[in-house]
């Protein structure tokens, strides 16, 4: 077990690692092309991002384990709202934009609510239901890509301007594209391979792999960027990169796994959905009384996952 413990280290490695360089390669990619920078943070980089939980979820549901596909994502969004915020807002508390009280959180929330009613009735996620999801997506990302141009020309017309990173050459931008997808390919079918035979020789589920093992070793990145963020006073960053991961886990990635690969829920049980929605229902609460999340606000918070966490231990 030590020795399946080690290789799913290197996965998540390959997987974290990889995800960084296709982001990199891609955003250089698109930059070249004149693709405006606000477009690129919330398509390349958003995607980039969630590229982890992707391709774990999408090896998981080809390789026979859908309790590890739909797991990674019930419990990364988990992990996103509870740990990442509640560790976030114990760093430095963190102010809340109205406009992410009023679009972002309750979108979070209607794509739980959606996956929830879809899933539950039925025990699966069918090639249909994955099918809304998608479509959810496609207009979330429309209204949003929509107020981002707005901002934008806004910013133009008051002359405030964007540095421009440095950029890498059209080769080499293609080779980290290419090499952060053998990366993200090979590190999640190892990952994906070993967490298997650990719940097989703990006698757990792989149910109960994903939502914890997986979930929070797919949602390193975020941990790091909103913590970093938090300490450096970006409040929006800190609190829109877990919010943002949120629709994206659900809406795109499993609608884009159920697509290709319809699957039951494998062990997922109304009580996870049950955490999943309470979880973002918590911040929104939060988040609506002061536009602000208290550093006792984000212990209380921390203090959910950890006993959410503890259950499926004991439970298993």
């Amino acid at each position: 077990m030590i020795l399946d413990f080690l290789f799913i280290i290197i996965g998540i490695a390959l997987v974290l690692w990889g995800a960084d360089k296709f982001t990199d390669g891609a955003s250089a990619l698109a930059r070249r092309m004149h693709v405006p920078p606000i477009v690129i943070g919330l398509t390349v980089v958003a995607m980039g991002t969630s590229a982890p939980e992707l391709c774990v979820s999408l090896a998981s549901a080809l390789k026979g384990a859908p309790g590890m596909a739909v797991g990674n994502i019930v419990g990364s969004n988990i992990f996103n709202t509870l740990a990442i915020v509640g560790c976030a807002a114990l760093v430095a508390p963190i102010a809340i934009g109205r406009g992410t009280v009023k679009k972002d959180i309750p979108f979070a929330v209607t794509a739980s609510v959606a996956l929830a009613v879809l899933t539950l009735s039925d025990g699966r996620l069918s090639r249909i239901d994955a099918i809304v999801l998608l479509a959810g997506f496609a207009g979330f990302m429309t209204y949003t890509l929509r107020l981002a141009r707005q901002g934008h020309k806004e910013a133009a017309n008051t002359g405030s301007q964007e540095s421009e990173p440095e950029l890498h050459g059209v080769w080499k931008s293609i080779g980290l594209i290419l090499l952060g997808l053998a990366c993200l390919i090979v590190g999640s079918d190892i990952f994906v391979t070993y967490a298997s035979d650990v719940a097989r020789e703990l006698g757990v589920s792989d149910a109960v792999v994903g939502l914890t093992i997986v979930a929070c070793g797919t949602s390193l990145p975020e941990l790091a960027t909103s913590v970093v963020a938090a300490r450096k006073g970006e409040s929006a960053l800190a609190i829109g990169n877990a919010i943002g991961s949120n629709v994206f886990n659900i809406l795109l990635i499993l609608g884009l796994t159920g697509t290709v690969c319809p699957m039951d829920l494998g062990g997922i049980t109304w009580i996870d959905m049950a955490v999943l929605l309470g979880s973002i229902l918590l911040l929104w609460l939060f988040s609506y009384t002061k536009l602000r999340v208290e550093r006792w606000e984000g212990g209380t918070l921390l203090a959910v996952f950890l006993a959410y966490m503890t259950w499926l231990v004991i439970t298993a």
